[in-house]
């Protein structure tokens, strides 16, 4: 049984709730409810390894408990990284 983290984000405004799965890129779903978000949910991500598998794609499995954090960022990065170098 493999086992992955979903994001749930809530949109009042269009109540609807996305879901974003980290360990999956471009697995992604919505729901008008949260239970059905988490329902839909479960069919992405099966959708998505079997889609993974049929193309021969490792599947990966996710290690360790995920860490949540929020950090705020300056949205005029304009300004501060005009001369930066990566």
């Amino acid at each position: 049984m493999l086992r992955y983290t979903v994001l749930v984000y809530e949109d009042p405004e269009e109540h609807s709730f996305g879901v974003v799965v980290p360990e999956l890129p471009g697995c992604v779903t919505q729901a008008e409810s949260f239970d059905q978000a988490l329902a839909n949910a479960r069919e992405a991500i099966e959708g998505h390894l079997l889609a993974m598998s049929e193309h021969g794609e490792e599947i990966p499995e996710e290690f360790g408990v995920p860490i949540m954090a929020t950090i705020e960022v300056d949205p005029d990065l304009s300004a501060t990284h005009t001369n930066a170098r990566w």
